[in-house]
């Protein structure tokens, strides 16, 4: 949307121009003017450096080192183009490699920006203290965040869409658009607009932000939990039959084996409260009826196969599906207490051994 100058006539766009077009330079004017003057960024930043880059085996430097009033360090990166470059991508590194500065070094560094020839590290940390309305320092409450603030006259699409990405991960990280305008007169006006994310929905987008970040720790505890469950399993088994002997854990809800012939599977599976051990039948991508003669096959033989097992079986032709299964259901999973796995162990791995007994033969002699 273009800028309007209001007269009593009319509404007049103004012309958009370039950084460049008006010879603004990124360092010797973008960067001087917004250190001098914070707050067109964010009203509630300090800067304490600039072209900041006090790290070993690096050229690369930080144009504006900040502080945030919640005594987060703030990366700022700026670009007077207006597709962004890889400013998303520089500012992730030096968000990194500036994360572990203590408050010890924050204060040498803001007194040497202040005074590179004589720094006052007891001013500068009695002004940062200010700043933050401290009495005293908090090492536990600083810089437990590093946050990233992208500024320039546009963005592509492939950074935006990075951003974006990096948002929903947990990133605080910001786009930042500023855009020069000329009146007729010959001054240029400076259009700072927050784009990403939009301040109105920036509350609601750091609530899903943060509903995302807890289904992805979830899911990550869930198949970290499972993949301790099957190494625990797989360990326990090998020492009883080999029929899953070259199987290695899975982050996945079930493990398979042969049974001698392709396309019959003895699986291991296991849910948050019960496992099972099953028979699973495939042959493969459009064999479905094969499938089920199979099945129909060893369940004629039902009353034979659940004697030699020891137990009922749960039968499932599955007609909506290609394959066919036959399982027996075990009460405790791998969300199960885990002093309670070595017991579930032997039951799944006693149950397996039964389960080829009964089947191994007569799925040889299948008539399919």
């Amino acid at each position: 949307m273009p800028i309007f100058h209001v007269s009593t006539d009319e509404l007049k766009p103004l012309s958009a121009t370039t950084f460049g077009a008006e010879g603004i330079m990124e360092r010797q004017h973008l960067q001087r003017h917004l250190r001098d003057q914070i707050s067109v960024l964010d009203d509630r930043l300090m800067v304490i450096a600039e072209e900041f880059g006090d790290w070993l085996d690096s050229s690369r430097r930080i144009d504006l080192l900040c502080l945030d009033t919640e005594a987060n360090l703030v990366v700022v990166e700026l670009k007077r183009t207006e597709d962004g470059g890889h400013m998303e991508l520089q500012a992730l590194r030096y968000a990194a490699m500036v994360s572990a500065m203590t408050f010890a070094q924050l204060v040498d560094t803001y007194a040497r920006f202040k005074n590179k020839a004589q720094p006052d590290t007891e001013s500068a940390r009695a002004t940062i203290l200010e700043f933050l309305g401290w009495e005293d320092i908090d090492e536990e409450q600083f810089a437990q965040d590093t946050r990233i603030v992208l500024a320039g006259a546009d963005f592509g699409r492939e950074l935006t869409t990075a951003v974006m990405w990096l948002i929903e991960r947990g990133i605080d990280i910001r786009c930042v658009r500023m855009k020069p305008y000329r009146m007729d007169g010959g001054t240029v006006l400076l259009d700072v607009q927050q784009l990403i994310p939009l301040p109105e929905a920036a509350d609601f987008q750091t609530q899903i932000g943060v509903k995302k970040q807890a289904e992805r720790r979830e899911r990550a505890d869930r198949h970290g939990l499972r993949l301790r469950f099957w190494e625990g399993l797989l360990e326990l088994a090998k020492t009883k039959t080999d029929i899953h002997a070259n199987r290695k854990p899975t982050k996945d809800g079930w493990i398979s084996g042969g049974i001698g012939r392709t396309g019959f599977s003895l699986v291991y599976a296991t849910r948050k409260n019960d496992s099972q051990v099953e028979l699973w039948i495939s042959l493969g991508s459009g064999q479905a009826a094969k499938n089920k003669l199979a099945f129909k096959q060893l369940e004629g033989q039902k009353s034979a196969i659940e004697a030699e097992f020891g137990a009922p079986l749960e039968w499932q032709e599955l007609p909506e599906g290609e394959g066919c299964r036959i399982r027996y259901v075990m009460q405790g999973g791998y969300k199960s207490a885990q002093e309670q796995w070595p017991g579930i162990y032997e039951e799944m791995t006693d149950a397996m051994i039964r389960l080829d007994k009964a089947f191994r033969s007569r799925v040889a002699a299948l008539a399919v």
